[in-house]
């Protein structure tokens, strides 16, 4: 009989996008996670391209700053790599297989369904349930990426002092942080899809979810970067000063019916087109909300203008209205980065599995 449970050594969860670090760390209590600290970094242009490492030590250099900022004592860390990288598929099993027969037989098929070579490749599988068809067969899921993505990854994390001992799909990462999301939700979902929309600088991830589950998920480029072009190109600034004002405000008074409407537009045009997909690809017509995350949720009144333009309830992610925050960290700082935080909490959260 044990009455203490050896505690987990904390684990920080690191998003690695195109324009910055993300850092979060948590703790739990029970049912309650506790935000212990956290991180953004920015990294200078074409680090990190279209979420594909470009100059390593500078990623971890990043990296090195953030755990720096955030005063974290984690030596562990969780990444991600986008969706886009990995190949997802899930095939029928035998339930009748052990752990072990499980593994070797998904090993031995899994060139019929990966187009690299075995040697390189990371592979990974969970057993996601009893087959609906079948109550002897078990479906498995089973996920492979090139190695050099993972590597690259894992690198950036040695290179800032840490170790990566989770690599995460960054769909599922979204997935895991859903359930602190649950109570911005006016309504229950029972039944009823969620779409999840990650906008950041070069890219836009749609993550659909169902009751609790990852059902669907899309990737492509769009992002932010092209409203900074847009007043570089109209105010003659140069980029970093387009981002600057973008954020901070003082541009004249023709930027937002000229600038920044069309762009809210073309934004609106693009979570429309991705749920068409969803609804081209699946047996549904519709989502009961639109949840936005990312650098471009930032935008003010986004969430007012996509529901009234699409006509579906529309809200800003923030994952930690339900969580207890500690006294270290800033709370309207870490409010006002919330929605871009959400990949490095789903993160955080794979240290209590």
């Amino acid at each position: 009989m044990s009455f203490f449970k050896p505690k987990k050594p904390p684990l920080v969860g690191i998003d690695i996008s195109s324009t910055s670090i993300k850092l979060i760390e948590l703790s739990k209590d029970g049912d309650k996670f506790q935000v212990e600290s956290y991180a953004v970094e920015p990294l200078p242009d074409n680090a990190v391209v279209e979420k594909t490492i470009a100059d390593l030590d500078v990623v971890g250099e990043c990296i090195q700053k953030a755990v720096k900022k955030s005063a974290t004592k984690a030596k562990l860390a969780a990444v991600a790599i986008p969706g886009s990288a990995v190949i997802t598929k899930v095939i029928p099993m035998s339930a009748a297989l052990s752990g072990d027969e499980l593994e070797n037989q998904i090993y031995m098929e899994a060139d019929q369904y990966i187009p690299y070579p075995m040697d390189e490749i990371n592979l990974d599988f969970e057993v996601i349930g009893t087959n609906a068809d079948d109550e002897n067969t078990v479906d498995v899921l089973i996920a492979a990426s090139k190695s050099e993505n993972v590597e690259l990854r894992s690198a950036a994390v040695d290179l800032a002092g840490l170790k990566a001992k989770i690599v995460d799909i960054e769909p599922y990462t979204i997935e895991h942080a859903f359930a602190l999301l649950d109570n911005q939700l006016e309504e229950t979902t029972e039944g009823n899809p969620v779409a999840i929309f990650d906008i950041g600088a070069t890219m836009t991830s749609l993550s659909v979810i169902e009751n609790g589950n990852l059902i669907y998920t899309r990737e492509q480029s769009f992002g932010g970067k092209q409203l900074t072009e847009e007043i570089m190109r109209r105010y003659g600034l140069s980029y970093e000063d387009a981002g600057k004002v973008k954020k901070l405000g003082g541009l004249p008074d023709n930027y937002e019916p000229e600038v920044l409407e069309p762009f809210k537009n073309t934004m609106a045009q693009q979570v429309s087109r991705f749920l068409q997909f969803f609804y081209s690809a699946s047996d549904y017509d519709g989502v009961n909300t639109i949840i936005l995350a990312g650098g471009c949720s930032a935008i003010g009144g986004i969430d007012e203008f996509i529901q009234n333009t699409l006509g579906i309830h529309t809200i800003i992610a923030n994952p930690f209205t339900q969580t207890v925050i500690s006294p270290k960290v800033q709370k309207q700082k870490l409010y006002n980065d919330a929605a871009t935080l959400l990949i490095a909490t789903g993160l955080a959260m794979r240290g209590f599995d």
